[in-house]
């Protein structure tokens, strides 16, 4: 199988692409196809990532865009983008497993900064991560993201967010400052602004 990233576009989420994405999003972090990749979190949390719902409300949200990143038509990835004063958050990034480690997140995390930068006038990209994540931690730290020391407690009892397979789960904000000019990724985009 050919797994580099080319050829790949970039358009907003629309609420015929649910089902699929719900499948991707799980399929990158839990259950035994997620250890495929290296973003698993199989072995921390258990049950679900997301649900069509919680897919739904994303879409949906007035200052929120679902990014869908498409290789030969077919969804590989996607992530969050939500719109919060003078930065944005991201979130909700999933890359197929069978993708990752080629380069496809690189390109879509730039193109996400380049985005809120020109789009929104955002000047700092926000997002969390379950702490005991230092894998996923260190890939954002080499991409500028740094680290806060600002805690959140992880959502106990809340099966929405997974069933936690240990008791000390947390997200921890981490922080990159955009420059005013963001390099473009370099790709397509199919929006549906």
């Amino acid at each position: 199988m050919d797994t580099a990233p080319d050829r790949i576009t970039f358009r907003d989420a629309a609420e015929t692409d649910v089902p699929a994405l719900v499948t991707l999003i799980e399929s990158a972090y839990r259950g035994d196809t997620s250890r495929t990749g290296w973003t698993t979190e199989a072995d921390i949390l258990d049950g679900r990532r997301t649900d069509p719902d919680g897919v739904l409300g994303v879409i949906a949200a007035p200052a929120s865009r679902l990014m869908v990143v498409e290789r030969d038509g077919e969804p590989v990835a996607c992530c969050q983008l939500e719109r919060r004063g003078h930065a944005a958050y991201f979130g909700m990034f999933a890359v197929s497993p069978a993708l990752q480690g080629a380069g496809l997140g690189k390109r879509i995390i730039a193109e996400a900064e380049r985005r809120v930068s020109t789009e929104w006038g955002a000047d700092e990209m926000h997002m969390t991560v379950i702490s005991v994540r230092d894998d996923l931690i260190a890939w954002y730290e080499r991409r500028g993201y740094r680290r806060t020391g600002r805690m959140f407690p992880f959502p106990y009892g809340d099966e929405r967010f997974g069933i936690p397979l240990r008791d000390d789960l947390q997200f921890e904000l981490l922080v990159k400052l955009l420059p005013a000019e963001v390099p473009g990724a370099g790709t397509e985009y199919a929006g549906t602004e």
